[in-house]
């Protein structure tokens, strides 16, 4: 590929890659990674260092780094084996009125003479969530968060892209009163630039997950090219979760496998076709943090009920149908589906940041259940849920894994829009 067709973006509130990991794989070129939360900044400076070797050849750097990774340290032993200005493209930093000028002298120094093409990015979206009203209330109107996207137009304004790439929840349409919305549009309109979202539907775009997000997308008006809304053929999956995207993993119980260690694959890549289309099974011959959350023998005995109704009946557990012994919980009203199994024939419902704080509402669909097998899912599994390629190592805890997981952007599904978004600006 000629320079004069690889593009450049910078990615705002990055997260730990997941829009980032779509782009690259399409073939664009990240000039920054703008993220506050440390972990995650870790994350995309590993990967980066990943991107780096593999382009020069030197991918057994990598692989010696996953198979000596030792628990409780950063990426240190592997950023130290690139050039800087690798990690140095990750800058650890929120984005605000107090930061954003030093962020536009930094990403001016990193860009150097290169144009910006794409800005991509989704601000936090807890504001415009449902599961972050429900639990914030009436404070959720004062929330900052609802005004982080007027730093992502600030960036738009100061780097004039040719497009943009913005994801939320479906809850920013109709936050405040669709105000934030109807001012995002308002804003970019005034900068030159023609908006337009729809709904995307992962499972519609290769992805084995129900989730709904507004993917909006802006383009300079009145410019030479196609630029438009991207036409995302939908697409129809044949898989299974179980069989398909889990099977080749091997077997855990509750409380087994380690953050870092090398963990082998029990079926070849040729018995695992979805694996394969979608590249989640990554460069490297085994994977990493195939680890499960340990369980108490109250919730084994819940989570056992949760997965024979779901394998008989594909009945999803309602909290106040547990023997009385059972609920612990004082809530009985509200979020008793707060144990869900994953979908084994089918596609699992949406992955989010909550998996952080327990596995109880991603089940593991063990077919033969008992309260000694019974599991939530691994951080591995909750990464192929969201499309990320095995050879992606979260830094930080178990805990932060799960998080940086639950808040991305499927891989596959930004890889998607990513390979539209470049036959507009051919």
């Amino acid at each position: 590929m000629g320079r004069e067709n690889i593009y450049t973006f910078i990615d705002l509130f990055a997260g730990a890659g997941g829009l980032s990991e779509g782009f690259i794989r399409a073939g664009f070129m990240p000039i920054a990674h703008i993220e506050m939360n440390k972990d995650a900044c870790n994350t995309l400076k590993t990967r980066s260092a990943y991107h780096y070797l593999k382009n020069k050849g030197e991918l057994y750097v990598y692989e010696n780094y996953l198979k000596n990774k030792q628990e409780g340290t950063d990426g240190s032993n592997l950023w130290k084996l690139v050039p800087n200005t690798v990690t140095d493209s990750v800058i650890c930093e929120a984005i605000g009125e107090q930061t954003i000028n030093n962020l536009f002298s930094i990403v001016d120094k990193l860009k150097g003479g290169e144009n910006v093409d794409i800005i991509i990015g989704g601000p936090p979206c807890q504001a415009y969530s449902v599961a972050g009203r429900a639990r914030m209330g009436k404070d959720v109107e004062q929330d900052p968060r609802n005004e982080l996207y007027k730093y992502y137009v600030k960036f738009i304004d100061k780097y004039r892209p040719k497009m943009f790439v913005f994801e939320n929840v479906l809850g920013i349409l109709t936050a405040k009163r669709g105000e934030p919305f109807a001012d995002l549009k308002r804003l970019v309109d005034s900068l030159g630039y023609d908006m337009s979202y729809k709904v995307q539907i992962a499972s519609q775009h290769g992805v084995l997950q129900n989730r709904h997000r507004v993917i909006i997308v802006g383009w300079l008006r009145n410019k030479s090219g196609n630029y438009g809304y991207p036409d995302l053929p939908l697409e129809e999956l044949p898989y299974e979760i179980l069989k398909d995207l889990f099977s080749d993993l091997p077997i855990r119980k509750a409380g087994e496998g380690k953050l870092c260690e090398v963990v082998q694959y029990v079926k070849p890549l040729s018995e695992m076709p979805y694996l394969r289309k979608s590249e989640i099974r990554g460069d490297l011959d085994f994977t990493t943090q195939h680890i499960a959350r340990p369980l108490n023998d109250n919730d084994r005995k819940i989570y056992k009920t949760a997965v024979e109704m779901w394998l008989k009946d594909k009945h999803r557990l309602n909290y106040t149908e547990l023997p009385a012994e059972l609920q612990t919980h004082k809530n009985k009203k509200s979020f008793l589906n707060r144990f869900s199994v994953v979908d084994p024939y089918g596609y699992c419902h949406t992955v989010v940041a909550h998996i952080a704080m327990d596995g109880h509402y991603y089940i593991y669909p063990t077919l033969n259940p008992s309260v000694e097998n019974v599991r939530s899912i691994t951080v591995r599994e909750a990464a192929r849920l969201q499309s990320f390629p095995d050879d992606y190592y979260f830094e930080g805890s178990r805990t932060s894994a799960f998080r940086q997981i639950g808040n991305a952007v499927p891989v596959v599904l930004s890889y998607k829009i990513a390979c539209e978004i470049k036959k507009k600006l051919l």
